[in-house]
Parts: C-alpha cells; sequence; structure tokens
C-alpha cells in the first residue's frame, strides 16, 4: 500500500474567521498556525501547503497572562552597529495589534518558504471589520476561551 500524496488540485481551501477577543495570545496562536498549516484535514502532509485561510478580527483585545503585558518585549534590528530596538507588548498593542498576533503566529509555522507561503493565508484586523466577505468566512470557535 502506497503512502498518500496530496497533490495541489485535490486540496479545497476553507475560509475561517476567528474572534480575538478575550483570547490568550500563544494558545490562539497555536490553533491559528495548525488551521494554516492543514493539521486538522486528514489530506496532511508536512511537505505541502494544505491549509486554509484564516481571518482574525478584534486583534487589539487579545491577552496575556502573568506579567507579559509589562515585561514581554518585541526586538528588532537595523542591521547597523547598535541598530537594536525594543517595545513592550503594551507598546505594540497600542499601536500595531495586528503585529502582535503575526509575530506569535509566524512564530508557529516552518521556518522555510513553505512557512512564509502559510503566513500569507493569514489576515489579521485590529477592529470587528474585515474586507473578506465575498470569501464567506465561516466562525470558527477555538477549544477554550480565558475564564476570568
Amino acid at each position: 500500500m502506497a503512502t498518500y500524496q496530496p497533490k495541489a488540485s485535490e486540496i479545497e481551501r476553507a475560509w475561517h474567521v476567528i474572534d480575538a477577543r478575550g483570547r490568550v495570545l500563544g494558545r490562539l496562536a497555536s490553533e491559528v498556525a495548525q488551521l494554516l498549516r492543514g493539521k486538522h484535514k486528514p489530506i496532511w502532509a508536512p511537505h505541502v501547503d494544505c491549509g486554509d485561510h484564516v481571518v482574525i478580527v478584534n486583534a487589539g483585545e487579545v491577552e496575556v497572562t502573568g506579567s507579559k503585558r509589562t515585561e514581554k518585549r518585541y526586538w528588532r534590528h537595523s542591521g547597523f552597529p547598535g541598530g537594536i530596538r525594543s517595545r513592550s507588548f503594551e507598546e505594540m498593542i497600542e499601536r500595531h495589534p495586528d503585529r502582535v498576533v503575526r509575530l506569535a503566529v509566524r512564530g508557529m509555522l516552518p521556518k522555510n518558504r513553505l512557512g512564509r507561503r502559510m503566513l500569507g493565508k493569514l489576515h489579521v484586523y485590529a477592529g470587528p471589520n474585515h474586507p473578506h466577505q465575498a470569501q464567506k468566512p465561516q466562525p470558527y470557535e477555538l477549544v477554550a476561551r480565558r475564564s476570568s
């Protein structure tokens, strides 16, 4: 019996919309990464991009646990000597809430061209509106919600 190999023509991509309001960032990112990779499908293969499109709304209202709100840092470097810059989670969520979620999901995807292609199917919006109504995205309910 030969191992099944999914072909690009056989892959059906669905569209999911996820509300990030009140969700813990890491738990949200891990489930979104699985949807983008396609691990929820029976035809999944590690070398094929068979995942779905994911639209995340209300990214500005995502939560973190513990003291990460003030202590978590986002680092970037210009490439020049002394060009390292950092921002706290509070600053990032205030200025670029979509980047916070995108960076968390990006860290959970493969670090190669396949992972970059999967990240292209992620659409993150800070508010409740998104321009993807024409694709008819279905609401996707995540496994757990933070009990506060």
